[in-house]
């Protein structure tokens, strides 16, 4: 695939997220924002049988935060927590598609970061409770 087919379907993603959406009772949340651009994020989800069976999200941001999260949602649907934690910049890149600088990178990992750390909380509350 070229860059211009993966630059529109960035756009799709920010112009209609996948996943924007409010989960009832939640079993992981997690927030958190870029500071020097003003992106933020918020991912929630239900967790059963260790595997990621429900995601939402809301945030604001530029066009690369916003549709990375969209296209995260929809890659971790089904996945296990250890699957999701294990995921790297590499693979955001990758789902990306597109060159970025260190300011994007920035951008486009945001998602990343608050969904580990929503599940790494998730996984620490487990630990606890065993």
């Amino acid at each position: 695939m070229n860059e211009k087919i993966y630059q529109e379907e960035l756009m799709d993603h920010y112009k209609f997220p996948r996943n924007k959406q409010k989960i009832k009772d939640p079993d992981f949340s997690a927030q958190d924002g870029n500071p020097s651009c003003g992106d933020k994020v918020y991912i929630e989800g239900k967790i059963k049988d260790n595997k990621i069976t429900e995601i939402g999200f809301d945030g604001s941001g530029c066009v690369i935060s916003q549709a990375a999260t969209s296209m995260l949602s929809e890659k971790v649907l089904g996945k296990s927590i250890d699957e999701v934690l294990n995921l790297t910049k590499d693979d955001i890149v990758k789902m990306l598609g597109i060159e970025l600088g260190p300011n994007r990178l920035k951008c486009a990992l945001l998602s990343l970061q608050v969904l580990k750390k929503g599940l790494s909380g998730l996984k620490n509350e487990g630990r606890r409770k065993e």
